[in-house]
């Protein structure tokens, strides 16, 4: 049976083992969200995992929701994410970049005052934003027209295309988190009627048409898709996530996709379900999961065959040779929650690997 030590092929990327690092924003780019030095020495640090997934990265300019995270449309941020994929390579290390449309969750004040865009004129609620001007609410989306998507999809290719120049091994289109793709799939932010509103045939449309403009760049096989059905993060929610899932994962069959990447539950506990069960049923290829797993319940999963790699997120943040601390069934770091968004080397390259 296989084990998270176990090597996996996926796609066209053969990995050493089944523990995957999950995209997690850190805030470490610059004020042009260039990818920085101490960017490149951070994933380095980790390439022992099976798969690095490199974190939200913006697929087309002027949609930033914090602040100081990397892009992907100019020159200068290819080159500094070039710097990264060499130094993952060079440790052996495999890393996918995950492409990203902010969507609602971008604000004006990061973005020279533009109103942030939505499938529908819903903000979100209860929370807030770190801008240069402190923290603020979200503001009201202005709601998308059906002849600016094929733009937004084109953003996506061109995307597609400096990561492959950045030397990425594949990219990841982010579908989750409330973010524009997921805003599109989940009934609680889409309330549009016409050919991207209603079933969720319509509400994947987007997200099937990034897809294979994706596809058309880097072929399937180094292609993964992210997904949330359950998390209530930037006020999400869908009346069914269940068939959401089951219907979505059946849809993406058709691209024979490296992998889709399901996050099993809810940041906040509002949203409970099983949705690994029917994405298992519905999916025919290589299944991750992530949110909140630790070594054993991640060995007991991929054991059952109810999924094919676990990708972590904390973990791997806090522990740079994760993998090998679970090799060793060796102590974790603790992890600093005051440092995760916080710019420097603190609570970012200073956590110490195992010694000898």
């Amino acid at each position: 049976m296989p084990d998270l030590h176990s090597p996996i092929q996926f796609g066209a990327i053969t990995a050493p083992n089944r523990m995957f690092m999950a995209p997690l924003t850190r805030c470490r780019a610059d004020a042009d969200h260039v990818p920085t030095a101490i960017m490149a020495e951070y994933y380095a640090q980790r390439a022992s995992a099976g798969l690095i997934i490199a974190e939200a990265t913006m697929a087309i300019e002027g949609n930033s929701s914090f602040w100081m995270e990397p892009g992907i449309y100019s020159a200068a941020q290819v080159a500094g994410w070039k710097k990264i994929t060499d130094a993952v390579h060079a440790k052996g290390g495999r890393i996918f970049l995950q492409i990203w449309h902010g969507g609602r969750a971008c604000h004006p004040l990061l973005n020279n005052g533009a109103q942030p865009m939505a499938p529908s004129a819903i903000p979100i609620t209860g929370d807030e934003v770190h801008t240069p001007e402190g923290k603020k609410p979200y503001v009201l989306p202005r709601e998308l027209r059906d002849d600016e998507l094929p733009g937004i999809v084109a953003g996506f290719r061109k995307a597609a295309e400096n990561a492959k120049a950045a030397g990425f091994d594949g990219v990841e289109v982010h579908g989750a988190n409330g973010y524009l793709l997921d805003e599109f799939l989940r009934d609680g932010a889409n309330k549009r009627s016409g050919p991207y509103g209603g079933p969720i045939e319509n509400r994947a449309r987007l997200l099937c048409e990034v897809i294979e403009a994706v596809c058309a760049v880097w072929g399937s096989d180094r292609v993964g898709v992210r997904l949330s059905p359950l998390n209530s993060y930037n006020s999400m929610i869908d009346s069914d996530p269940v068939k959401l899932v089951s219907t979505v994962a059946q849809m993406l069959n058709r691209y024979q996709l490296a992998y889709l990447h399901v996050m099993r539950g809810d940041f906040f506990q509002q949203q409970k379900g099983d949705v690994l069960t029917p994405a298992r049923a519905n999916f025919k290829g290589t299944l991750i999961t992530n949110m909140g797993y630790g070594a054993d319940e991640a060995q007991q999963v991929i054991a059952l065959g109810q999924v094919d790699a676990v990708a972590f997120g904390v973990p791997f943040l806090a522990n740079p040779d994760l993998p090998e601390r679970f090799r060793k069934g060796a102590p974790l770091n603790t992890p600093n929650p005051a440092t995760f968004y916080t710019p420097g080397p603190v609570g970012y390259t200073d956590y110490p690997a195992l010694t000898a």
